[in-house]
């Protein structure tokens, strides 16, 4: 099983100025914890709705690649995202998704990938060409590799173990929306 925080750090280390895009809960306090920088963008009480951003971002930035840091909770919270984002398939957007089969922040509630869901077999269904699964660390680390160098859309469901994250990012989204845009290039006007 694969520690959600190390992989996080792992995913910092290989980025230089794309954006990541990390959803609420355990995937944005890693984030923050593996190094905050402006090109973070932290979701704040918007349950399933990274990837439906990553997506947007994406499209409009085709020449950078864009991260997408995804809780299984957040993602089946918005099914949609995946066949919306397969339907448009920007080469550059890699979706990253934690599978650690429950709601952790909220008492550990089973998700439906602690029965029967498959991610990654629904984003295959959705539309998705590149979609891999990975449970160690290695086959992580080779995963985001390869979706780095190869052009996408990319699928990356990692299982992870349930280790909750300590650090909290800032909890201002003006700031962190001004901060990110900046780091764009984009104003808001």
């Amino acid at each position: 099983m694969i520690n959600r925080l190390r992989a996080t750090r792992f995913i910092v280390a290989q980025v230089h100025d794309e954006p990541i895009i990390a959803s609420l809960g355990n995937p944005k306090f890693d984030l923050f914890a593996a190094g905050d920088r402006p090109q973070n963008f932290y979701m704040w009480n918007s349950m399933g709705m990274a990837a439906s951003m990553g997506l947007g971002l994406a499209m409009a930035r085709p020449a950078q690649k864009v991260i997408v840091l995804d809780g299984d909770g957040a993602l089946l919270m918005n099914l949609n995202a995946l066949t919306t984002a397969a339907a448009r398939a920007p080469q550059n957007l890699i979706h990253v998704i934690w599978d650690n089969r429950q709601f952790a922040l909220t008492g550990g509630q089973p998700t439906h990938t602690a029965f029967r869901a498959d991610l990654a077999q629904l984003a295959r269904g959705a539309g998705f060409e590149r979609v891999v699964a990975v449970d160690t660390q290695e086959a992580f680390e080779q995963a985001f590799l390869q979706a780095m160098a190869t052009p996408g859309p990319w699928i990356i469901v990692a299982r992870v173990d349930d280790q909750q994250a300590t650090a909290r990012p800032p909890k201002s989204p003006t700031y962190i929306k001004h901060r990110f845009m900046q780091s764009l290039g984009a104003y808001d006007t």
